[in-house]
Formats: structure tokens, sequence, C-alpha cells
């Protein structure tokens, strides 16, 4: 299926988890903050959030600094 990551488009596999993408794009474990279709996605729902063909997905990595 086709989606856009990042104001890029990607082809990913049908029926895959928001975890499971952030996983293949090496952020476990980061801070992140994910929108989809202009929408912020919780955490808390990342394992369970099936990513649907054509979504618009932003995905924002925190990088500390100082």
């Amino acid at each position: 299926m086709k989606i856009t990551l990042n104001g890029e488009a990607r082809s990913i596999d049908d029926s895959i988890k928001l975890q499971a993408l952030i996983d293949q794009l090496g952020y476990s474990g980061k801070r992140l903050a994910v929108e989809i279709n202009k929408e912020i996605i919780p955490k808390s729902q990342h394992a369970d959030y099936i990513i649907k063909d054509g979504d618009n997905i932003e995905i924002v990595h925190a990088i500390g600094g100082g």
C-alpha cells in the first residue's frame, strides 16, 4: 500500500501497525511525536494503530542538545 511519510511517497506492507513502522525506521525507544492525517497519535496507541492506504504520516524525533 502507499502512504506519505514526512512528505515523501512510500510503499509499505499492508496491515502494518504504527509501532512496526516505527521499528522498521529505527526509531524504537526514541522520543517521537507521530501525526497521521493531521491527528496526533499518542504513544499508548502506536502498538494497536493500523496504518491505512493513503495515510499521511509525519514522524518527528526529539533530539536533545545544549
